[in-house]
């Protein structure tokens, strides 16, 4: 591939229902006609139901570049994840649960996340077991991420995410629902593995952009608060990076 520069379009919180036939295919045609890469930051169904995932990738079908998609807290909500993965996964997605992948010299780690709170609000394992095992979700996503982004030997990486590993791009929420956002544990693998961006979604209401401590820029490309801040664009965050070849180790 010549170019100098490789396009990818980000957004999440679809909530693709079973009655949205028709109303994304533009988006997503926009996408590509955009982009060289698209990728969705969770939330892709409303429900988690089989039905809306095969709604989703009908609509997806027109998008003719890779795609690259998490799961988000909706995804799970019928506890058909699994299901929902495949239907995807069969519609040509590559979904990404810790997983790495590189595109076009552009590598991508890819986890859901999960929520906790931020600096030195952060929760932590103590007191009942239900507790401890909140936060052990949580650090289990950290360490997904971080293996994923361990994984990747190229100059540019971009890390995929539902939930925010940053308090910046949440402001606008209601303070009570900040803890259930994201978490700062997110964070600590950027620090260890820098990448060129994040994205992610879930926070509607949020901010479009912020910066981890170590000055990565963090893109909230929730749907909604997309379409709520620019609404001359298209509903995707266009974000740009060099193309490079791998890092051979």
């Amino acid at each position: 591939m010549s170019k100098d520069k490789i396009r990818v379009a980000a957004v999440g919180d679809l909530h693709c229902t079973k009655e949205s036939g028709g109303q994304l295919r533009e988006l997503f045609r926009q996408a590509a006609d955009s982009a060289d890469v698209l990728v969705l930051c969770g939330d892709l169904t409303d429900y988690g139901l089989p039905e809306e995932a095969h709604v989703l990738a009908d609509e997806l079908s027109g998008a003719r570049i890779p795609i690259l998609a998490v799961m988000g807290n909706h995804d799970y909500e019928s506890g058909q994840q699994e299901e929902v993965c495949k239907i995807l996964s069969s519609a040509g997605v590559r979904m990404l649960d810790g997983d790495a992948c590189e595109i076009h010299g552009v590598g991508f780690a890819g986890v859901k996340g999960f929520a906790g709170g931020f600096g030195r609000r952060t929760l932590g394992p103590w007191g009942e077991t239900t507790i401890k095992q909140f936060v052990n979700e949580a650090i289990a996503e950290a360490l997904k991420l971080e293996s994923a982004l361990a994984k990747l030997r190229t100059s540019e990486r971009i890390a995929v995410l539902h939930y925010s590993p940053i308090e910046a791009t949440v402001q606008g929420e209601p303070l009570e629902i900040f803890p259930f956002l994201g978490t700062s544990r997110l964070e600590e693998p950027l620090l260890r593995y820098p990448v060129t961006a994040v994205v992610h979604g879930h926070a509607h209401r949020g901010t479009p952009e912020g910066r981890t401590v170590n000055n990565i820029p963090v893109y909230n490309v929730a749907r909604p608060l997309l379409r709520h801040t620019y609404p001359d664009r298209p509903a995707f965050r266009l974000i740009e990076v060099a193309h490079s070849e791998p890092v051979r180790m």
